[in-house]
Order: structure tokens, then sequence, then C-alpha cells
């Protein structure tokens, strides 16, 4: 073994044990990070502070949720669409470089610039007052880049045969891309979801500027969606749990304010595990359906 040979196995091995440092240092940071406000929480537990009235964090609850769930009705089909198009259509020439570009400048942007342009756009261009949509359109702004690109990936990183015999059994392009590579995409486009909607669940700068400090829910007209106070009225103002929290740390004059700070960062932790953990359980049960695997 010459010289050369035994410097870059050692270089290797090196650089291998300095990256596995780092990451667990990281992973370990984090674990730290998470069972902190976990213990905080747990310490502070109170359960009036999570009921659905004025007193509690219930109503910040379901406006997280519903923010989020509207933010990946917005971003996902328009994402993953033109993740297809950059994959599947797109030319190589200088107008998908600038698209390009203008994705990846678009994913670097701060949040409180989209914030800005949320509340300029969606809410004083429109004579409105700020709501839930307009917080929406905020953060789909964020999330479509990475929805973007997570898809042109996982389409690019798809075997070439699957195209191939696809076109062999005779199926069109568009076939192609819908039955089989799709499917075969679910997974990864998954995780591009879980990614923006984990934005979504803890974004406050955005949201400060369009969706509102103020949140006025009776519950006894849910049904009723053009009522100011109807739950499902994405035109109403409505404060999220990351809202809360800063304005409890920040603004609140409450006695209690640092003990629902703390719950609403434990309940906000937990609720993006459950919905990671969540949507990757259909997101395997998707694949192993379409692809029929049995891993």
């Amino acid at each position: 073994m010459s010289r050369r040979h035994r410097n870059a196995i050692l270089t290797d091995r090196i650089m291998t044990v300095a990256l596995y440092a780092v990451a667990g240092f990281f992973l370990l940071l984090l674990a730290a990070f998470t069972l902190y406000i976990l213990g905080k929480g747990a310490a502070e537990f109170d359960a009036s502070i999570l009921a659905f009235n004025t007193e509690g964090i219930g109503n910040q609850f379901f406006n997280t949720v519903y923010l989020v769930f509207l933010a990946l009705l917005i971003s996902v089909p328009i994402g993953v669409a033109a993740g297809i198009y950059m994959a599947e259509y797109a030319k190589e020439n200088k107008f998908t470089g600038f698209l390009r570009t203008c994705i990846e400048t678009l994913s670097s942007l701060p949040s409180i610039v989209v914030g800005l342009f949320g509340y300029l756009v969606f809410v004083v261009a429109v004579h409105g007052k700020w709501n839930l949509m307009a917080g929406a359109l905020a953060v789909s702004i964020l999330s479509l880049p990475l929805i973007t690109t997570t898809t042109e990936d996982a389409l690019r990183a798809i075997p070439k045969n699957w195209k191939e015999g696809s076109f062999g059994l005779g199926a069109t392009h568009r076939q192609t891309i819908l039955r089989v590579m799709l499917p075969g995409c679910v997974p990864r486009i998954i995780t591009g979801v879980i990614l923006a909607a984990g934005r979504g669940f803890g974004e406050a700068a955005a949201l400060l500027y369009t969706a509102g400090m103020s949140t006025d829910i009776n519950w006894s007209r849910w049904w009723k969606l053009t009522s100011p106070v109807c739950p499902l009225n994405p035109f109403r103002p409505g404060e999220t749990l990351a809202l809360q929290i800063w304005a409890s740390r920040t603004e609140a004059v409450a006695p209690n304010a640092a003990q629902v700070a703390d719950m609403s960062a434990a309940v906000l932790i937990l609720m993006v595990f459950v919905f990671s953990v969540g949507a990757r359980m259909i997101g395997h049960r998707l694949d192993r359906k379409m692809t029929g695997s049995r891993d």
C-alpha cells in the first residue's frame, strides 16, 4: 500500500469521525432542547390552560392546525406540479436557470420579509383585515420552494428503467408520471410536506403581519362560515401557538404568562412530533399500496 493511499484512508477516517461527532452533537443538543421544553411544560401543567376559551390555549391550538392545513392545501398541489414541470418538462436553458434561481432565492427569504409582503398584498391591497387565509398564503410562499425542490429531486432519483419500462408498455408521458413515477416518490414528497408543515407550525414573524394577534371563536357557530366568530371561517383573525408563545414572553401582563408560554411550547413540540409520525405512517402505507412493497 502506497503512502498516498494510506494518507487518503487516514483522512477519510478522520473526516468520518468528525462528521459523526458533529451530527451526534446536534442530535444531543436537539434532544436536550426538546426534553427541556417538555419538562418545563410538564412542570407547569394545568388542565385549565388547555381549555378552548379566552383563558386557555385550545383556540390557538386549533388556529395552528387549521392554518397549516390551509397552507398545505395551497402549497402542496402547486409545489408538486412545479416539481413535475422542472423535472420532466422544463428544458435546460436560460429561462430554466432563471427559474431555479428564483426558487432558491425564494427559499432563502427571511420570514419577516414574506410577512410584510403578505401584509401589503393579502391584507392592505384587498382592503381587508388580518385573517387566517392571509397567513396561510404567506406560509405557502415559504413552503413552495421546499416542496418543489423535494418533488423535483425525488422524480430525478427514480431509476430510468421505470420510465423506459412504462413507455415500453405503451403508456404516455402523463400516465407514466401519474401512475409510475409519483407513486415511487411518495415517501420523499411526504418528507417535503413534513418539513413544510413544521415550518408552518413554528412560524411567527410572517403570521404577525397577516394572521393577527387576536382570536374570537364561538364553537356553537361552527356551521356558519360567514360568521366572524366561526372556527372554520378562514377570513377571521387567528393567533397561533407560536404567536401565543411570543406574546406571553414579551407583552403579556397576566400572572401566569410564563406558565402559558411553557405549556404552549410543549404542546407545539408534541403537535409537530405527532404530525411527523402520522405523516410518515400514512406515507409508508401509501408507498406499500402504490408500489406493492411488503417491507
